[in-house]
């Protein structure tokens, strides 16, 4: 296969991304690539001369993997004219950074002699596109499939293409593996069941109190983490912890007062996500931990919430877990900020690192392994922002399950466990 350069796309700020964004859906192949980031060397082989009189057999071609990148650009309705603003580019964004990514870690493994054909689609993000792209002959065809990005074009593409046994990575999506019914499925973000379990389990082994109390908000949306939040803690607590259930009303705690221990450590567990609930109630427990000791564990969504300030959770012994926490400290990931931006000159957003991760990752299975994705769970991974230990699920297919979590020290998120 021929050599390809890499494709070079404009900063974020340069409104001719369009252009350059149209040649790059119709597919790459990155055979032999010249590459980007290099990974640990190995010492070349010594080979010794044959003799003239010795038949030297024909050197076999390295496997070409196809892979189907389809992700959200939306071409159509980008913006082209001179009042286009920044704001209207930013699902084109999301599938490009995710695209330069994932394509770096194919130019990092085919300098090992690993060859990939990489077609790229536009999903548009659209359920019907999905239905069309789910017919394509090339991506039926293809060893991976990764994408679509959001549930509801998930939904139709693997409704269509679910005859056909092909493994399907659901890249970004943290959503409920088993609404697809798609034993194929690979979930490489861990729904929000598993940060439940994750805290569960922490407050089981670390601390092992003798009750929890759960602050709601009264929204049955909590629910998608309370219920498998109550079944984690039974489980794993043989239902010796007592689980209180407690409705917030107004940030008034006072009925809770009995409950409480001035010398233990008071757990509380707040699934909600919404602002004004969570500004009174978590102020009244503030006020509440002057008196008593309060270690709290809050949804995962609130490590990236603007209006929960650092000092309060802080104060409150805050425990959040987390799945895209990238340590932009470490040396692995300095080293690929510095390829990316040799690579596109722009500097790389957390889409363009998880691109990179599930790139590679994936990329190194297809070239090492005859049939990786019947055996996930032997292949663990530690990336940029996060790990990868997958569990097959009857009928959701492979779901990865590594949570951390982080605690709030020194007015930020501390990994902890």
């Amino acid at each position: 296969m021929t050599s390809v350069r890499s494709h070079r796309l404009p900063s974020s700020g340069n409104k001719w991304l369009i252009y350059l964004l149209s040649g790059l859906i119709w597919g790459a192949c990155s055979p032999k690539i010249r590459p980007v980031v290099k990974p640990v060397e190995k010492k070349p082989t010594e080979v010794e001369k044959v003799p003239e009189t010795k038949v030297v057999p024909k050197v076999t071609a390295p496997k070409v993997a196809t892979i189907s990148l389809i992700l959200p650009f939306e071409l159509d309705k980008l913006d082209l004219t001179l009042n286009a603003t920044r704001s209207g580019l930013a699902k084109a964004d999301l599938a490009v950074e995710y695209y330069q990514g994932f394509k770096l870690a194919l130019d990092s493994l085919a300098v090992k002699g690993n060859n990939f054909k990489l077609l790229v689609y536009d999903s548009k993000g659209e359920a019907s596109q999905g239905h069309g792209l789910a017919n394509n002959t090339k991506i039926r065809n293809s060893d991976l499939i990764v994408g679509p990005v959001f549930p509801e074009t998930i939904k139709a593409f693997i409704s269509s293409i679910s005859g056909i046994n092909k493994p399907v990575v659901s890249p970004l999506s943290p959503s409920a593996a088993g609404q697809y019914k798609y034993n194929n499925l690979i979930t490489a973000a861990p729904p929000l069941e598993y940060h439940a379990w994750r805290v569960a389990r922490y407050i089981k082994e670390r601390i092992d109190p003798v009750k929890v109390i759960v602050l709601k908000s009264g929204y049955s949306d909590e629910n998608k983490y309370l219920t498998p939040f109550r079944k984690a803690i039974d489980s794993l607590g043989k239902k010796q912890i007592k689980v209180i259930y407690f409705t917030v009303v107004r940030g008034n705690l006072d009925a809770l007062i009995p409950e409480l221990s001035q010398n233990e450590e008071n757990i509380f567990v707040v699934p909600s996500t919404d602002q004004p609930f969570l500004t009174i109630t978590l102020t009244a427990l503030g006020k509440l931990s002057d008196i008593y000791p309060v270690t709290l564990f809050g949804h995962p969504s609130w490590a990236k919430a603007s209006f929960l300030h650092t000092d309060l959770l802080q104060k409150l012994k805050t425990h959040i877990t987390a799945t895209d926490k990238i340590n932009y400290k470490a040396a692995s990931t300095n080293k690929f900020i510095k390829a990316y931006r040799h690579a596109y000159h722009t500097e790389p957003g957390e889409y363009a690192i998880k691109g990179f991760d599930e790139g590679y990752y994936f990329g190194t299975l297809l070239s090492n392994d005859t049939d990786p994705f019947k055996r996930l769970n032997k292949f663990s991974y530690d990336g940029m922002h996060n790990q990868f230990n997958f569990i097959k699920i009857n009928g959701s297919g492979w779901i990865n399950t590594h949570v951390s979590v982080y605690k709030y020290q020194n007015f930020e998120l501390k990994h902890i466990e």
